[in-house]
């Protein structure tokens, strides 16, 4: 009776089935210190996608019922471990999307207070980030659960490295968010990749052009 009863508890919030058109891809986050939503608004919003923020447990089941979203990122702190919401939460992560299926769950531990957490969501195998993140690994941890989903075709991978005047000014906008570790870079334009790509090309064919100092090495 208990399975039966979380079952209907999580039927309730699956989303509505797909349809012809294209939408944009929708996540949901539960965090209520300002700071630290603000920030992950801005990362998320700089792909592309639609992101609400709720502060507490009322407004997350709220937006869950009533509108359709691809992933659910939660501070564990505030959704607590042994709470109906919680076990909510992994029912809906853990449905297949050919079973209908159609949304993922990332919970926030906190950087202070998380070390109670981690056991108990590595034993639950359910994906979890530990604050504060480094950008381009969160990024792809959320959207490798939403491919899962197929809410988006492929996976974010990023390369590390950035160039100029670009490069300066990510690095100062992110010495400017405590929520995150420090890093390099989160998000990269087709003018960086392709300066790369082209510094990389020109390394190649120099490592080539480059005379040989040992043509006397029968082992060379």
């Amino acid at each position: 009776m208990h399975a039966l009863a979380r079952r209907g508890a999580y039927t309730l919030y699956m989303a509505n089935p797909p349809k012809d058109e294209v939408r944009q891809v929708g996540l949901l986050v539960l965090e209520d210190e300002a700071g630290s939503a603000a920030a992950l608004k801005q990362i998320l919003d700089s792909e592309g996608w639609r992101v609400r923020i709720v502060e507490d447990l009322r407004m997350l089941h709220m937006e869950l019922k009533t509108t359709d979203y691809s992933l659910v990122i939660a501070n564990i702190a505030l959704v607590g471990l042994e709470t109906p919401t919680f076990h909510i939460l992994r029912e809906l992560s853990s449905v297949a999307p050919e079973e209908g299926g159609r949304i993922r769950v990332l919970f926030v531990v906190p950087e202070l207070t998380g070390s109670q957490f981690v056991a108990t969501l590595e034993a639950e195998k359910v994906p979890y980030a530990v604050r504060p993140f480094h950008l381009h690994d969160l990024l792809e941890k959320v959207s490798d659960l939403l491919v899962e989903v197929k809410a988006i075709e492929a996976p974010l991978r990023m390369t590390r490295y950035e160039f100029g005047a670009a490069r300066k000014k990510k690095k100062k906008d992110n010495q400017t968010n405590t929520m995150f570790a420090s890093r390099d870079s989160f998000s990269y334009t087709e003018e960086e990749l392709a300066e790369y790509e082209k510094q990389e090309a020109e390394s190649t064919k120099n490592r080539k052009l480059r005379p040989r100092s040992d043509l006397g090495n029968p082992r060379g």
